[in-house]
């Protein structure tokens, strides 16, 4: 037997979990000592997990509720059904989401069947004649079923952030609940888990399918797909995909479904994880009363993480897409359980960290490739290491695959300081700091715990434990893993011969039942609980406003919870005032001063767990330190020595131009870019903010000295500071006063009135080509009416009833009865500032021959705004109960006062609404709605393919603009 050394034993003790009983209670749960969020897990008679961290800083709870089951459990011959039964999870069950399930049940069933037919019939006639038969049967069903009845539920209680996510490994089921409910969120959750019953299914199917294709016109998800391929063939992580092919996902089998279902949503393979503001003796009765007689399954299938054949020489493949080329390498490691995921977190950091990881020094510091990156697909089975990067112009990806490979050179041969290790390390220490900040972080730490299989002892551990790591060993296993056993995929550009060309179905859209009530959702409804008041900002007490030289506003909020610390210098001018703003602080990023290299000042700021980065934007500049609040005057040192003696260097500057001008390129091949251009071009017309850019021949024919001149006297100008930190006021003052860099009398920022928003005066159509099986359709309005204050309270609630949610009206019409999008929404805006007007805006995602169906439907709703009662109750309720339970907070308290001050208020506008929304009707949101938007008029705005588009359709709609990229992008 090995000899257990006295540091060993001490070691041990350290880990190891303790048992105790919950007061009033005889269920056990285990703690781990030096728990940073003094956890309790408990584990239920029937298998279930329940993860508890108490934080009472607001009267909230995230709540997860873990599967662990993903992508990987899919059937072969139907693929993507872990993520659309996630989906299926949102449509109730025999209480919820039916007027009568007695009579609904049939027709259910009868859907079922006709849908084992669909997919098992090949004649394409045939097939329509039954997709026809489960569209009317469908119809008929709808007409029983009351849709977002469990969207209902979480309004009732005040429920935000409905949602969930579906990965390999987990399926995963969010809310965020007010501390009062957690009985009615159980009492909910339990049903919905127990009892789910699949309605809806076409028109779901549907919206699965939109998101399939928005997946299509995203290369990065084409990429991560192939490299798990192609170090996975053994594993379902390569062998399939989570969202599934096009051919299962308009094949779909609901018995496949439902014992998928009974299979995995058991108390054994599920956890719930909570943390927030509640008692944990009570919270734990409450979850065993209703989860508790949930039946496990003893027989749970397993999938082995077997290794697969080794990888012995390098699997090469191209990606095809419209988006830029680059490269991808992968190797394959252990799982999150295995020792490899602890190696895995600190190379990770050590190759690329933001700031002095090897990739960050030798390559970005250096311009030798236009961007780069690297780190872990970190999954229960197998992890895998990733590195990634784009050419520069000229560049071949062999060269950019050779380079990062060169990269893993040195980490092999040891070629990096102790110092990047131990800086490593801090680095993970306020990476926690930051996690345990929020409820969010905190539950999703459990989740990543459980659906990993890890027991909650190692979570805790683990910094302590990559930090006994040493250099050898980190080369030792860099000469193991990385060797010629690697995926490359380059990403090319080109025309995709995959993606399948797919008809919309014909859809009768089904029944909304709006004013339908269950008689679960009323009893729900009049559960009484205690109230919760709301607490509203009061600046002159949440907040101080301090005076440093130069007469310098310093909005100043204090950290009373840990050692982290922000400062923010801000500046009310930017690129409109300055086009060049921008473009002088990317080159700030590759300067050194006179007594530092560049490699030196982000090596110095990573080594002090600290973060320096500038933001300008249109009309604000924003100076950001952040980090370490121990560390923060050596931090400001550093970065005030930096903004004031930045040294020209002009070879990094011939390199940023041209590189600037690949990445304008390569934006144009990407959607999200050009829609982001043409959603700009409506709102600005053709001189638009987001355009007023350096020009090509401005870059190339300007003195770099120029640049470094402005960085230098951007101190110079008027500015406030805002400071959260743990600091008191007497120290921060004295901080900035010795190291801010500022003259005795600061020059007032620069006036300009230059941009103007377009007024929608008449119905146009612009439309700009992007070749894809999916189109990007907006709207936007501009009837010239600026903020008051007034009416704030009455627009929230409009957006609240019309476009707030999934049981709002846009998402009930665009994507539940129609299932033309995965997202829709529409909303008035209100203004950022007080020279900017109301904006009315829509959105929708949507296969290119539906565009003419959505046009429609948004049309109707927006003119004539479907009325119901029992909807615009819940959205009042909703509205309501989350301003009683919502908390600004921490450096929030800042910003909110930036918000006000830039719409001419002095008070928390929240305050208002509160007290106005509870009088107000549907009459009202009605009148609101005849005089505030349905007489306007739009620019519509489509990004899409021409030859794809009914473009006599769309001409009913105004005289139809076509925009070139050169217009879009002024390049």
């Amino acid at each position: 037997m090995k000899k257990i050394t006295s540091f060993a034993i001490i070691v041990l003790i350290a880990t190891i979990s303790t048992s105790v009983f919950s007061q009033n209670s005889d269920l056990k749960y285990k703690t781990v000592p030096n728990d940073p969020i003094s956890a309790r897990i408990y584990t239920l008679d029937n298998g279930l997990k329940v993860y508890m961290s108490v934080n009472p800083e607001t009267p909230r709870i995230q709540t997860y509720i873990a599967v662990r089951v993903g992508g990987k459990n899919d059937p072969a011959e139907t693929t993507g059904l872990a993520h659309y039964f996630e989906h299926l999870m949102f449509k109730g069950t025999k209480k919820f989401g039916t007027q009568d399930y007695t009579q609904e049940e049939p027709m259910l069933k009868e859907i079922e069947g006709l849908f084992e037919k669909y997919r098992n019939t090949e004649d394409d006639t045939q097939r329509r004649a039954i997709y026809k038969e489960i569209d009317s049967i469908s119809y008929a069903a709808s007409k029983l079923a009351i849709p977002n009845e469990y969207d209902k539920l979480m309004k009732t209680i005040g429920a935000t952030g409905t949602n969930a996510y579906t990965g390999f490994d987990m399926t995963v089921y969010t809310e965020n609940i007010p501390s009062n409910q957690i009985e009615n969120w159980a009492r909910i959750q339990s049903d919905r888990f127990q009892n789910n019953v699949i309605r809806g299914f076409h028109t779901e199917l549907e919206t699965v399918y939109e998101e399939k294709n928005m997946s299509l016109t995203r290369d990065s998800r084409k990429v991560y797909e192939k490299v798990l391929a192609s170090l996975f063939p053994h594993h379902p992580y390569g062998k399939q995909t989570v969202l599934g092919t096009q051919e299962h996902l308009k094949n779909p089998s609901i018995i496949n479904i439902k014992n998928y279902y009974k299979t995995y949503y058991v108390p054994n393979n599920m956890a719930i994880c909570v943390a927030g503001d509640f008692d944990p003796d009570e919270m734990i009765k409450i979850i065993d009363t209703y989860f508790g007689e949930m039946k496990p399954n003893p027989s749970l299938p397993v999938i082995e993480p077997s290794a697969g054949q080794p990888i012995t020489k390098p699997v090469e493949t191209d990606v095809l897409g419209q988006e830029a080329e680059n490269v991808t390498l992968g190797w394959r490691m252990g799982g999150w359980a295995t020792p490899d995921k602890d190696m895995l977190d600190i190379i990770s950091l050590i190759m690329n960290n933001g700031k002095a990881g090897l990739i960050d020094l030798n390559l970005l510091q250096q311009q030798k490739v236009l961007s780069a990156y690297s780190g872990a697909y970190s999954m229960a089975d197998h992890c895998a290491f990733v590195m990634n990067a784009t050419p520069k112009k000229g560049q071949t990806l062999e060269q950019v695959r050779d380079l990062l490979l060169g990269e893993v050179e040195k980490l092999k041969k040891g070629d990096f300081p102790q110092e990047l290790i131990t800086a490593s390390i801090n680095n993970m220490k306020l990476s926690e700091m930051y996690r345990i900040e929020s409820n969010g972080g905190r539950a999703n730490w459990f989740v990543n715990s459980f659906i990993n299989g890890t027991e909650w002892a190692n979570e805790v551990t683990r910094i302590d434990r990559i930090a006994k790591i040493t250099k050898k060993q980190i080369v030792d296993f860099a000469n193991e893993k990385f060797r010629n056993n690697y995926a490359v995929i380059y990403k090319r550009e080109g025309k995709d011969p995959t993606e399948l060309k797919i008809d919309k179905p014909q859809i009768t859209p089904i029944a909304t039942n709006r004013d339908a009530v269950s008689t679960f959702v009323k009893e729900i409804q009049d559960a009484r609980v205690t109230p919760i008041e709301p607490v509203f900002l009061d600046f002159d007490k949440d907040m101080k406003i301090l005076t440093a030289k130069s007469k310098i506003p310093v909005l100043y909020k204090q950290n009373v919870t840990n050692g982290i610390f922000s400062l923010i210098y801000v500046f009310d001018m930017g690129n409109n005032h300055d086009k060049a703003l921008g473009t002088a602080f990317d080159y700030l990023k590759y300067l050194g001063t006179s007594t530092k290299s560049p490699e030196e000042i982000k090596a110095n700021f990573y080594s002090l767990a600290c973060s320096f980065n500038v933001f300008p934007g249109t009309e604000r500049v924003y100076v950001l330190l952040d980090g370490l609040a121990e560390n923060m005057s050596k931090a400001l040192a550093l970065f005030e020595e930096l903004l004031a003696d930045p040294q020209v260097n002009k070879e990094a500057f011939a390199n940023l131009s041209a590189d600037i001008l690949k990445k304008r390129g390569d934006a144009k091949l990407n959607q999200g870019a050009n829609f982001s251009k043409l959603t700009q071009y409506a709102s600005w017309g053709a001189d638009s903010p987001d355009n007023n850019i350096l020009s090509e021949a401005e870059l190339k024919s300007m003195d770099p000295q120029q640049l470094t001149t402005r960085i230098k006297s951007l101190n110079g100008f008027e500015h406030r500071i805002m400071y959260y930190g743990p600091e008191n006021e007497k120290e921060l003052l004295s901080t900035i006063n010795s190291l801010h860099n500022v003259p005795a009398k600061l020059k007032p920022v620069p006036e300009t009135d230059r941009f103007k928003q377009v007024e929608t005066n008449e119905n146009k159509v612009l439309l700009a080509e992007y070749d894809a099986k999916q189109i990007y359709l907006g709207m936007v309005s501009n009837d010239g009416r600026s903020f008051d204050p007034k009416v704030e309270a009455m627009r929230e609630l409009y957006n609240e009833y019309f476009g707030g949610s999934m049981n709002a009206i846009v998402f009930q019409e665009m994507r539940e009865a129609r299932g033309l999008a995965y997202s829709a929404n529409a909303y008035l805006n209100a203004p950022t500032k007080l020279k900017y007007p109301y904006t009315m805006r829509t959105f929708i995602a949507t296969q290119n021959d539906k565009m003419d169906d959505a046009l429609q439907a948004f049309h109707l709703i927006l003119k004539e705004m479907p009325l119901s009662e029992n909807a615009f109750n819940l959205a009042k309720e909703g509205l309501i109960t989350r301003l009683r339970t919502n908390r600004i907070i921490k450096e929030d308290v800042l910003w909110n006062y930036i918000y006000a001050q830039d719409l001419g208020l002095k008070v928390d506008r929240r305050k208002e609404i509160f007290e106005k929304v509870p009088s107000m009707t549907l009459s009202d949101i009605k009148a609101f709605q005849e005089e505030w938007v349905k007489k306007r008029t739009y620019t519509y705005y489509i990004l899409g393919k021409e030859a794809d588009l009914d473009l006599k359709a769309l001409e009913k709609y105004g005289p139809i603009q076509k925009v070139s990229q050169e217009e879009l992008f002024g390049y």
